[in-house]
């Protein structure tokens, strides 16, 4: 899948074009508004992702030009503002989806996912990752334990959605780090095992079998091991 990704902050850019590459996405990364025109109305594009404030045009401007012209690619939205406003203007002039910074990787790749869903029916996938019981919808972004709905912050819907993707993985906390929060871990810091914990309270704690499993020295995984201990 081809994405052309529009972001000035070069860093975050080069982050995000990593981290899409490494998904399995081939990243055209522009830094700046004209050129991300250029590209748009010259190459063929599976999905887009806009920055909204760029330093010589706005993303709403390119996208509203772009979508004038007829052109019908998945566009989503990265600004920093979370403004309702600026939400429903992105999404009345052609945007499919918007983002806040910082985000979650995860989630942004669940995002383009969802996008490129929608864009071709004719190879839709199932937007539900399930395991025993647990049901986590992309679309709609629910999660359930049986009937039981589960609130997840948008954090915690990302990790463990990741988890879900990597079900059965030991996944070292590095991994989890640089999929979830950012390309860096610091060994010292404890934010995963607290994510991990904090999930493991709203999908484990009230329910049967346990899904979430330390593996001692390793990391993390989401495996249903109830058919196992009785083997």
């Amino acid at each position: 899948m081809k994405v052309l990704l529009v972001e000035d902050e070069v860093k975050l850019g080069e982050y995000i074009q990593k981290g899409l590459t490494e998904s399995g996405f081939l990243v055209d990364h522009k830094v700046n508004g004209l050129d991300g025109y250029h590209a748009l109305m010259s190459e063929d594009y599976n999905v887009v992702i806009m920055d909204v404030m760029l330093p010589d045009i706005s993303g709403f401007e390119i996208v509203k030009n772009y979508r004038q012209s007829g052109q019908t690619t998945p566009v989503l939205f990265l600004t920093a503002k979370d403004d309702l406003e600026d939400r429903i203007k992105g999404i009345e002039i052609g945007g499919d989806d918007y983002l806040t910074k910082p985000f979650a990787f995860a989630e942004l790749v669940v995002r383009l996912k969802n996008l490129l869903r929608r864009a071709n029916q004719s190879e839709y996938l199932s937007t539900q990752l399930k395991i025993a019981d647990l049901t986590l919808d992309l679309a709609k972004r629910t999660v359930h334990r049986g009937n039981t709905a589960i609130q997840l912050t948008s954090k915690e819907f990302a990790l463990l959605q990741f988890m879900l993707e990597r079900k059965g993985e030991v996944l070292p906390r590095s991994v989890i780090a640089s999929q979830v929060w950012d390309m860096n871990f610091d060994s010292d810091t404890n934010v995963i095992d607290v994510a991990i914990r904090r999930l493991r309270v709203k999908i484990d704690e009230d329910f049967e079998p346990k899904l979430i499993h330390t593996v001692r020295g390793m990391g993390y995984k989401l495996e249903d091991e109830s058919g196992l201990k009785h083997q």
